[in-house]
Parts: structure tokens; C-alpha cells; sequence
């Protein structure tokens, strides 16, 4: 294989360039957020016009989670090898020509053949652009900058999919929901090869195919078992085969994994301690904030009985409280170090969060809903910049497609388990009980997270210093070379 780094380009590229290339991966992965949950507002207009069943209208947020779940640690390794920007590019054209399919179907089984292919496209192209980005700022401060700004962004597409949804829905159509990101992607194919050089692994490694296999398959079973219990209940025997099937396969990959000689993903890799600990944070953080934002939205819709476009709109504050978050974020984390910026500003998330679980039918959302949105976002924005870093700690050339590909699935895996569990919490008991109930226990897993981040997270101030030295030089050294 021939060896392929952006080292040199990197060096000698101007800020302006390195910012134009900031902003564009920070479009794509606006867009692929905005799609994790787009279509939700939209379920009923989709129901009418292609003449979806209860069952099928639910697997049109299913499939895209699944493939995106599913295919992230698989897409991650092979950019590694092959070449982030080709991976990238690649998903992104994938990405776009599914929206097409999707915003012209005309059947059901289309739109649902549309979404998982756009959750490919999506797994292909959300890791390899964190591996870009990681490589285009090797800097310990400007890379937790620019991560930073591209997890702010990323957290903003996930709201802006409620608003953008409710307005294309209420005044054009569902389509144009798939269709919007058509312009995007042919920007992004036009002009990103300008701005990023190609560059890969200088591993001569071949892609482990039982070890991608196996790893494909674990989270795909997962999510689907996951999905599947929240729809059918938890006893159900076909959720807990999937389940139990996917333990076992994580087991024999564990095992596979151990003594491959070429690994898919090393084990050393992900045992490295701040990045284990970032990762098992993320995971609660995602389970309790991707059930907050469906739950709210219920409620904003059902208990207050704001029409789609009018809850789109409440819920944009939670952006402004995000912006203010990250703003925050990098200034913390100077301050304090990143263990107790982080352990502080989870603990500002739950507290918006148990704000939030004391709601009723009778509370104002001015007095009501907003404040306890504004202190979630803003915890939320502090939170996931200093996750991202924490996670990507120590990554190099050799492994920046990977470590962005275990973040993403474990932030998918989170969102699933958190919609899965909390959300059938929530539904068995009544509109106000199970929302308050659901957040509750949100909250918990929150306070978990900060609690694992406050014991088990080595703060970079004492001991992150010497390895972003050591990396800098490693880079510098390759640069020279």
C-alpha cells in the first residue's frame, strides 16, 4: 500500500484554508445529524401520502439508525486504510444519492431502502471527517478548538432537524426534507478535495474481514434488538435473541480480536484509559439527551399542544444554550482541566434535566420549558466538546479513522439505548408521569457520567501535557521526514 500522510500539507497549509476545510466538514456533519431525527416530525404526513403501517413508519428512523450504528467501527478502519478523504467523499456521495431516493419515493419499501442507505453514507463519511479534522489541527489547544466548534455544530444539526422538519413539512412538503441536502453534498464534492490532501495509515495491514464482520454485526443486533423490545416489550423473544446474540458475538470478537495478528481494532486501543473513560461517559450522556429531545418534543406537541412548526421553533432555544455552552467549553477546560470542566458541566446537564422532570400540563413554557431548556443546552454544550477531545486523546495517523469510528457508535449505541429504555419507561405510564419519570432517571445516568468522570479521567493539566508534546513532536518529526 502505498503510504499516503497529511503531514507536509498540513504544515504548510494557511489558517484560511485549514478554516474553509473546518467549515465544510462542520456542514456535512450538520447534515447528518439534522437526518438522525428529520424525519420525526414529518412520520404523519409520510403515513398519508405513501401509505405506511405503525410498524413501517417506525422503521423509517429505524433503518437509519441501524446502518449508521452498525457500519461506523467497519467505515472508520477501512478510511484508515484506504484514505479518510476517499472514505468521506465516498459516503457523501452515498449520503446524497439515498436522499434523492428518498425525497422521490414513491412506495414505502423506497423510502425505507433510502434511509438505510443514507445511514451508510453517513457511517462512512462522520468518522472519516473526524479524522480529517483531527489530523488538519494536531495542536493540543486548536484541535480541542476546532473539535469543539465541530461538536457544537453537530449538537446544532441535531436540533435544527425539528425546525427545518416542521417548516418544510408545514409549508411545502416532507420531500423536501431528503432534498435540502442535495446542494450540501455537491458543494462538499466539489470543493473539500481542494482543501484536505488525501492521506491514510502508513500500516501496510489488510482489513481484518472476521473482525469487521463480527463488529458490523454486534452493533447492527444490538440496535435492532434494542428497537425492536421498545416496540414489542422487553420478554419478547426475537428482541432478546438479537440481544443475546450480539453479547455473544462481542465476546468471540473480543476473543478474535486478541490473538489476530493484523487487528481491526487493536485492544490496547480501546483499554487506553482516558479514552475508555470519555467513551463510557458518552454512552450515558447520548442514552440520557437523545430520550430528552424525543420526550420533550412529545411534549411540547401533546401536553402544551403546539402544531409541529410552533414546537420546532420552542425548541430553539436549546441551540442558543448549546452556542453559549461551547463558547464556555474551551475556557473551562484552560481553567480548570478537562476532568473538572467536564465533571462541572455534566452536572449542569442534570440539573437542566431534573428541572425539566418536574414539568406538569399546568406549567407556561416561558416559565416553564425554557428555563430548564436554556440550563440543559448549556450544560450540553460544554459537555460534548470536552468528551470529544477526551475521546480522541492520544489518536494518531495510524488510528484517527477509528478512535472518530468507536465515538460515533458509541454516541449511536447511547442514542438507541436511551430511546429504547427511556422512552418505554415513559410510555407505560401516562403523558406527564412517564415524561417526568424518563427524566429522572436521565438524570442518573448523567450524574453517573460525571461521577466516572470525576474518579476514572486523568486531568490533562497534570498528565495530558506531556503526551500532546509527545505527539507534537511525532507529527513535527513526520513532517520533517
Amino acid at each position: 500500500m502505498t503510504s499516503i500522510s497529511t503531514a507536509k500539507p498540513v504544515a504548510g497549509a494557511d489558517e484560511r484554508r485549514r478554516g474553509a476545510a473546518l467549515l465544510v466538514l462542520c456542514s456535512v456533519q450538520f447534515m447528518l445529524n439534522l437526518d438522525d431525527n428529520v424525519v420525526s416530525v414529518a412520520l404523519p404526513s409520510l403515513r398519508g401520502d405513501l401509505g405506511f403501517g405503525t410498524a413501517g413508519l417506525a422503521w423509517v428512523v429505524n433503518a437509519y439508525l441501524l446502518a449508521f450504528g452498525g457500519l461506523l467501527l467497519l467505515s472508520g478502519r477501512v478510511a484508515d486504510l484506504v484514505g479518510r478523504r476517499r472514505v468521506f467523499l465516498g459516503g457523501v456521495a452515498l449520503f446524497g444519492a439515498a436522499s434523492l431516493v428518498c425525497g422521490l419515493a414513491r412506495e414505502p419499501w423506497q423510502l425505507m431502502a433510502g434511509r438505510f442507505a443514507q445511514g451508510a453514507g453517513a457511517a462512512m463519511a462522520s468518522p472519516a471527517a473526524l479524522a480529517l479534522l483531527t489530523l488538519l489541527y494536531p495542536g493540543g489547544r486548536e484541535r480541542a478548538k476546532a473539535i469543539g466548534i465541530w461538536g457544537g455544530v453537530a449538537a446544532l444539526g441535531a436540533t435544527a432537524g425539528l425546525v427545518i422538519s416542521g417548516a418544510l413539512t408545514g409549508f411545502a412538503s416532507w420531500r423536501w426534507i431528503f432534498l435540502i441536502n442535495l446542494p450540501v453534498v455537491l458543494a462538499t464534492l466539489a470543493v473539500l478535495p481542494r482543501l484536505v490532501a488525501e492521506n491514510r495509515s502508513e500500516s501496510r495491514a489488510r482489513v481484518d474481514i472476521p473482525g469487521a464482520a463480527l463488529i458490523t454485526a454486534v452493533p447492527i443486533l444490538l440496535v435492532y434488538g434494542l428497537l425492536r423490545s421498545s416496540e414489542t416489550g422487553w420478554g419478547e423473544a426475537v428482541s432478546v435473541l438479537a440481544m443475546g446474540l450480539a453479547a455473544l458475538l462481542a465476546v468471540v470478537f473480543v476473543v478474535h480480536e486478541a490473538r489476530s495478528a493484523q487487528p481491526l481494532v487493536p485492544l490496547s486501543f480501546l483499554t487506553f484509559r482516558p479514552r475508555a473513560v470519555a467513551n463510557l461517559a458518552t454512552l450515558l450522556f447520548s442514552a440520557a439527551f437523545y430520550a430528552m429531545a424525543f420526550l420533550l418534543m412529545l411534549h411540547i406537541q401533546t401536553v402544551l399542544g403546539y402544531d409541529p412548526f410552533t414546537a420546532g421553533l420552542a425548541y430553539l432555544p436549546f441551540g442558543a444554550g448549546i452556542l453559549g455552552g461551547m463558547w464556555l467549553s474551551a475556557r473551562t477546560v484552560d481553567r480548570l482541566g478537562d476532568r473538572v470542566a467536564l465533571t462541572m458541566s455534566l452536572l449542569i446537564s442534570a440539573t437542566g434535566l431534573l428541572l425539566m422532570s418536574g414539568l406538569d400540563a399546568d406549567d407556561a413554557y416561558v416559565t416553564g420549558v425554557l428555563p430548564a431548556l436554556l440550563v440543559t443546552s448549556l450544560g450540553c454544550g460544554m459537555s460534548l466538546p470536552a468528551l470529544t477531545v477526551s475521546a480522541l486523546r492520544g489518536t494518531t495517523e495510524e488510528n484517527a479513522g477509528i478512535g472518530s469510528a468507536v465515538l460515533s457508535s458509541v454516541q449511536q449505541l447511547g442514542g438507541a439505548i436511551g430511546l429504547a429504555v427511556l422512552v418505554t419507561l415513559a410510555t407505560r405510564r401516562g403523558a406527564t408521569e412517564g415524561f417526568g419519570y424518563a427524566l429522572v432517571v436521565a438524570t442518573g445516568l448523567v450524574v453517573l457520567a460525571a461521577v466516572l468522570i470525576a474518579t476514572a479521567l486523568r486531568d490533562t493539566r497534570r498528565s495530558a501535557a506531556p503526551e500532546s508534546r509527545d505527539s507534537q513532536r511525532h507529527f513535527e518529526e513526520r513532517t520533517a521526514d
